[in-house]
């Protein structure tokens, strides 16, 4: 009972120090926060079920923790909520106005602030390689704040179009997290935030040369998908996604998807640093594993909460939790692939090049799951073909 006790002292004492920590703007940031969403329930609680209020309500805590612990965080969300937020002033409830209002057209509009994101990100990919193949940090430096300003730029993009989705109409507005053109956007955002937050937590930016051309890639699809296809217009959702469950099972299976990327294109790190011409110019082996650990420990961690998701969603859909469908099926492999690579890392002490050389297999396994299955199956999920 004295060792119960004297634990619980502990806590008490941790979480006051911690609370001690707490300046004035973290202070603000919690009352923003908690400010912007009660005006949301009461302006829209109508219109919303118990399931999305509940949604709402915990969001508070969970994006405000993040905001105190990650100032970087909450200066994008500062930028974000202020760009959109102007956007949506300057449409005056007509749409039309996204092809004459000056800074709609050319900033602020959703389809311009995601084609800013596109170019942005590429953008960096250059000067993150610049850097690491010349030894600038100055370089780097400017790859690290266009990643950050390429994500303020999607982040608003996406932010804007739910807004004009329902100045479309009432029935057709929506989360934008509904289709290959808003999940791709949503890929890069969540797969450059979490390069962002292990570069701050390793101290190094020798990786964006790395992580950031997986992010290319999907921004190089995302902008061929809108050209071929006009995939950036908005259209209604289809009644198999007029669900509340798509709002968090669709953000938490993409938080895995780029967290099994980013675990990837570490190992690609890994392998290449092993000798050769940028041997001494990335992190040691052992905290490229490391970070290469903690990517698919958290992928993986979202990944099984999506499926879980995901199967209370079919069985209210559908009336059954599972049905063999290609997407459910997929996602069973990619879950078992990464059980796997944690059960060997964990309990068989594996470590080196295999768990490199798996970790890229892996992404290969991912996209298939993510991209090849809508493009060459057809099933239940088939609504998300190309």
């Amino acid at each position: 009972m004295d060792m119960e006790l004297a634990q619980q002292q502990l806590q008490t004492q941790t979480f006051s120090a911690w609370l001690q920590r707490r300046r004035l703007i973290d202070w603000v940031t919690l009352l923003v926060i908690a400010g912007g969403a009660f005006y949301a329930l009461n302006t829209f609680g109508a219109f919303m079920d118990v399931y999305e209020k509940a949604i709402l309500m915990a969001a508070v805590p969970v994006i405000s923790f993040l905001a105190w612990s990650w100032p970087g965080l909450r200066n994008l969300l500062a930028v974000s909520t202020l760009s959109s937020l102007a956007a949506i002033g300057l449409y005056h409830g007509d749409l039309a106005r996204a092809e004459q209002a000056f800074f709609l057209k050319f900033a602020l509009s959703s389809q311009t602030a995601i084609g800013w994101m596109c170019f942005l990100f590429l953008m960096s990919t250059v000067a993150f390689w610049v850097g690491l193949a010349a030894r600038s940090a100055f370089a780097e430096k400017t790859g690290s704040v266009l990643t950050w300003c390429a994500v303020a730029m999607g982040l608003t993009g996406m932010l804007v179009r739910w807004y004009e989705s329902y100045l479309i109409g009432t029935d057709v507005g929506h989360i934008p997290v509904s289709n290959l053109y808003e999940v791709f956007v949503l890929f890069s955002l969540i797969t450059a935030l979490l390069y962002l937050h292990y570069e701050r937590r390793y101290a190094t930016r020798r990786l964006g040369a790395f992580i950031l051309p997986v992010i290319a890639a999907a921004v190089g699809f995302l902008m061929w998908y809108a050209l071929s296809r006009d995939a950036q217009e908005i259209q209604p959702l289809i009644p198999a996604l007029q669900s509340y469950w798509m709002k968090i099972h669709v953000p938490a299976n993409f938080i895995g998807y780029g967290s099994f990327a980013l675990s990837a294109m570490v190992g690609v790190a890994w392998l290449v640093g092993d000798g050769g011409m940028l041997k001494g110019r990335l992190p040691e082996q052992d905290v490229l594993e490391d970070l290469m650990y903690k990517a698919i420990a958290i992928g993986f961690a979202f990944f099984t909460i999506a499926t879980i998701l995901g199967a209370l969603w079919a069985a209210e859909a559908w009336g059954t939790y599972w049905q063999w469908d290609p997407k459910e099926t997929w996602a069973l492999i990619v879950w078992l692939n990464y059980a796997a690579w944690l059960h060997m890392r964990l309990t068989k002490g594996l470590r080196g090049a295999i768990l490199a050389w798996w970790a890229v297999v892996g992404l290969v396994v991912v996209t298939f799951a993510f991209l090849g299955v809508n493009m060459f199956l057809s099933g239940l999920h088939s609504y998300g073909s190309l």
